[in-house]
């Protein structure tokens, strides 16, 4: 019992330092300053937001459950995967993003955003959602 409570809590901690560096890492890539936006009622943003968390969180998921644990070594294994595969995670979506911006000629996701665009926001979330699905995929 006490090794399920240690692994809960070291993953729990893994798991928001890494869905923390995420969101700030794309924040640093994308041209609008999140808390601020939010803080205004940026609903786009908060679309966004809440696709960086859900589909890190999805990722960090599959990286804890693609480990078997029980001993020390593993679970110390199993940390070192998951924040692997959460950098992968923060790489595919970063690129993901800068990619469909890029193919998708019609608008531009960093003004979209800017100018409070919700349904920008809520496809940069299924982005993000279908990136961390495939990336899921890999990991199991």
């Amino acid at each position: 019992m006490l090794t399920v409570i240690l692994e809960t809590v070291v993953y729990l901690c893994i798991g928001l330092i890494m869905m923390m560096l995420g969101y700030w890492v794309i924040d640093l890539f994308i041209p609008v300053d999140f808390p601020q936006e939010i803080k205004e009622g940026n609903k786009s943003v908060g679309w966004v937001s809440a696709g960086i968390y859900a589909g890190f969180g999805f990722v960090i998921r599959s990286a804890i459950i693609s480990i078997s644990t029980g001993e020390a070594t593993e679970l110390l294994q199993g940390t070192i995967n998951t924040v692997i595969y959460a950098v992968i995670g923060i790489i595919a979506f970063v690129f993901a993003y800068f990619v469909v911006d890029l193919v998708n000629k019609k608008f531009n996701f960093n003004e979209a955003l800017k100018e409070k665009n919700e349904a920008a926001g809520i496809m940069i979330f299924g982005i993000f959602i279908g990136i961390a699905f495939i990336v899921s995929g890999v990991i199991q």
